[in-house]
């Protein structure tokens, strides 16, 4: 099982977390290939791990230009990467490669390396990176496809890479360089996409793979509903544009009859809470950063919660979380949420960016208090029904068993 962080730092690492740990407790080895790192969890397999490195740190310009090249070499084939897995492969002979996260600080170079070994290749898609050099498809902060037909050119025109041309040359080299090799498409025998949109998606940018789409799962026993919301709605996570949060706040300045809670943090917290002040918004609380355990409860006695990006998302692991908490969405009509919330019926969507259509949706939400609670009810049906471990094991081992050529038993 391969990715490049091992402790959970987003929300693909908990994706991989959450896959491996399923499959331990179903009865199966797995072993971890990721980077060194202090945060890391313990793992007997960490000899194999790549060497840690800090790639903002050896792009700045106090690494000067031995940094840049480290980097570069890291990026698009990491000698060390391949070296280290052939070793492990030769040391446990795993039947089956799950890929994550392993752009950049592992690179594809791997691919080969247990192609070669006669191992069959699965990689689940957490973001567009197989699409488009900015991982997001976005560019200075707005969706953005113009990398279609390979165009990889346009990364450095538009400085796409937090705004840096060398990171952007270097976006687009890797890019180019992947692409000419096909290291991925041809190493790699199914792509799993979380997401209906992503898997459209793939194939659209002209990729021939088998693409299969199996949703992102959680485990709804870990969630309590609580069907008697309190008289707030509730938003968390990164408190940046294209999460849409500036939008909700001039959709804020509509609503009187509840109270909103942000959880997150990020660049704009400060000119958030100053825009708060200046509209003289008084029904929003800025949380700060919340721990799960602090989280969840709040998401449980929330009237609903909003997810307002403004970015493709592909399966967003918060909409799971709110659904499995019973409560439902009020969602932003882009990427992969529509998949989730269920115009009507497990929340509302709005137009992306739009904040006068997302304000008449928290308030048409906010008069009808029983629909909200109704449409929490069916949000934690549906993801009773297509999101628990057991269909998420299921979907996964029909792949591995239809690749492997010791075709893995389902053991208990």
């Amino acid at each position: 099982m391969c990715n490049t962080f091992y402790y959970l730092k987003g929300g693909s690492e908990r994706c991989f977390l959450d896959l491996s740990a399923l499959l331990v407790a179903n009865g199966h080895e797995v072993i971890p290939f990721c980077m060194d790192n202090e945060r890391n969890f313990d793992s007997p397999y960490a000899d194999y791990f790549v060497s840690y490195i800090d790639f903002p740190s050896q792009l700045n310009g106090r690494a000067g230009l031995k940094g840049k090249l480290r980097v570069g070499e890291r990026v698009i084939y990491s000698r060390e990467a391949r070296r280290n897995i052939e070793k492990l492969i030769a040391d446990t002979q795993p039947d089956i490669a799950h890929i994550h996260g392993i752009a950049h600080e592992i690179s594809p170079s791997i691919l080969p390396a247990i192609k070669k070994a006669g191992i069959p290749i699965v990689q689940t898609l957490h973001d567009f990176k197989l699409l488009c050099p900015n991982t997001n498809f976005l560019s200075q902060e707005h969706v953005c496809e113009q990398c279609k037909g390979h165009r990889y050119y346009n990364v450095v025109k538009n400085r796409c890479k937090r705004g840096s041309l060398s990171a952007s040359i270097l976006a687009g080299v890797e890019m180019y360089t992947h692409k000419i090799s096909q290291i991925y498409e041809r190493n790699t025998d199914v792509f799993i996409a979380p997401s209906k949109f992503l898997q459209r998606k793939v194939k659209e940018f002209g990729i021939k793979n088998e693409v299969i789409n199996i949703p992102n799962f959680i485990n709804p026993n870990s969630f309590t509903p609580c069907f008697e919301p309190e008289n707030y709605f509730f938003f968390f996570g990164r408190l940046t544009k294209i999460k849409g949060v500036t939008t909700l706040l001039e959709a804020m300045r509509q609503i009187k009859t509840s109270h909103l809670y942000v959880a997150g943090s990020g660049e704009l917290h400060d000119p958030l809470l100053a825009y708060a002040n200046e509209h003289t918004i008084k029904n929003i609380t800025f949380l700060g950063f919340q721990t799960t355990e602090k989280l969840i409860p709040r998401i449980q006695k929330a009237a609903f919660s909003i997810i307002s990006s403004e970015c493709y998302e592909n399966y967003p692991m918060s909409v799971l979380e709110s659904l499995a908490c019973g409560t439902p969405v009020i969602g932003a009509s882009i990427g992969g949420i529509p998949e989730l919330v269920k115009d009507g019926e497990t929340g509302l969507l709005f137009e992306a960016g739009n904040a006068d259509d997302l304000a008449q949706k928290i308030q048409y939400l906010l008069d009808n208090r029983q629909l909200a609670i109704e449409m929490g009810r069916n949000g934690r049906k549906l993801v009773e029904a297509n999101n628990n471990p057991e269909t998420h094991y299921q979907a996964t081992m029909d792949i591995y068993q239809r690749l492997s050529k010791n075709r893995l038993p389902y053991l208990k």
